[in-house]
């Protein structure tokens, strides 16, 4: 498409946005009355207007039947993640088998790890990313650690090239190559939380199998952004959060997928839960853990009901609207901003992330080397909210579900005006 930086232009694109009228499930925050241009959804997404009722709904019946809610007529508490199921398989791609919700992120990782880190003398090694998010450092060096191994020999941290910001497949297959012998895990992000790098999962899971590894991924800021196919790129494990692109509220609930080469075999070790349990069985309150032959048997408690309706209410607006619409808006939306800024042509500025399509999301990273917290600044002042992170970057996600053509062009004049007042 070729772009204009006119505010008609993008009024123009809003007109053809097929969807446009989602915007309107969403609460907007206004600050001192104003309402304000947001851009944080890889932060925190905005509240769908659904999610009110539908949490108040099992307020109610919580008032209404105590513990009978959990076998009320309308989502029982007793199967309520089950609600969820289908949903959740056809945004990441995965069959109904292959996928829960429960816990919380780390959490998820954690147990992720137990069944599919399990390393030897030979084979110990875990690849992350370059700069990854803290929580998931925490989580690998930890569970090393908990081995009796030594993250500095242990964990391996992918670097770019020199001079370079992103890191390029063809290098990341190689080191997976270099460490085979000895690379028992590859743990990364689906794209990268603070560069906005979309990493190509399918081959990366391809070149660690190739060398006897398992492939896993944090998808918090994959989720809701990009069209994923975990199943069909043949991925392990994945986790992510619910509360930034898939509007699911702070600390919101966490998702899981297991590959179903892995959710049948019984040999794999994992934390185990009442919840994990057979559903027929599972009141029968057995000794021997009988496992639901889903990756529903690495569910340790009954389901967190309220969060859970939350990311129901938000599920309902995807799988209307489409993973692979969204998709497609993201692209011209996120590519239209790109144009955007560079037609500013301001030497103080730059972008992060990677300009091809296909490996970023909805997430731009700008670089704002000497002045970049006042420009965080002035942009709140203008009643825009974008995020900042040390030392220099401003983050903004122009997320289609909410975010219009008119919203970017305003964010790329208020960066102009700052510029040139």
């Amino acid at each position: 498409m070729k772009y204009e930086n006119t505010k008609e232009f993008a009024k123009k694109l809003d007109k053809q946005d097929e969807l446009a009228d989602y915007r309107k499930q969403f609460h907007f925050p206004k600050i001192k009355g104003k309402k304000q241009i947001y851009f944080c959804g890889n932060s925190l997404g905005l509240q769908p207007k659904s999610v009110k009722k539908a949490v108040n709904d099992e307020l109610d019946a919580w008032a209404e039947l105590g513990v009978e809610g959990h076998f009320k007529k309308n989502f029982d508490w007793f199967g309520y993640h089950h609600y969820l199921t289908a949903m959740t398989a056809r945004l990441v791609g995965a069959k109904n088998k292959e996928v829960v919700v429960m816990n919380n992120l780390t959490t998820n990782l954690h147990l992720m790890m137990v069944s599919f880190y399990r390393p030897t003398k030979t084979r110990f090694k875990i690849l992350m990313e370059y700069n990854p998010f803290p929580s998931d450092r925490y989580a690998l060096e930890s569970q090393i650690r908990f081995h009796g191994f030594d993250p500095a020999t242990a964990l391996i941290e992918l670097k770019p090239k020199k001079g370079k910001n992103n890191l390029y497949t063809d290098d990341i297959v190689s080191t997976i190559n270099e460490h085979g012998d000895s690379l028992e895990l590859v743990m990364m992000g689906g794209v990268n939380f603070y560069t906005g790098q979309a990493f190509e999962m399918d081959k990366i899971a391809e070149a660690a199998h190739r060398v006897g590894a398992l492939a896993g991924f944090d998808l918090a800021h994959a989720a809701g952004n990009l069209h994923l196919q975990l199943n069909k790129w043949n991925v392990d494990f994945a986790v992510w959060c619910t509360y930034k692109y898939l509007n699911s509220g702070p600390g919101g609930t966490s998702g899981v997928y297991i590959n179903e080469k892995h959710v049948t075999d019984k040999t794999i070790p994992r934390f185990e839960g009442w919840w994990g349990n057979n559903e027929k069985t599972r009141f029968l309150m057995q000794k021997n853990f009988d496992p639901t032959p889903t990756a529903e048997a690495w569910q340790l408690s009954n389901a967190q009901i309220l969060p859970m309706a939350a990311h129901r209410a938000s599920l309902e607006i995807f799988d209307k609207a489409g993973i692979k619409n969204l998709r497609k808006k993201s692209v011209l939306l996120t590519g239209y901003l790109e144009y955007l800024l560079n037609d500013l042509a301001i030497s103080d500025i730059s972008i992060l992330t990677p300009k091809h399509p296909d490996h970023r999301g909805c997430q731009l990273s700008i670089v704002a080397k000497k002045q970049g917290k006042k420009l965080h600044s002035y942009l709140t002042k203008n009643h825009i909210i974008a995020d900042w992170r040390e030392p220099d970057v401003i983050r903004v996600a122009p997320v289609p579900l909410y975010n219009s053509f008119a919203d970017v062009w305003e964010l790329a004049n208020c960066i102009g005006k700052f510029y040139n007042s």
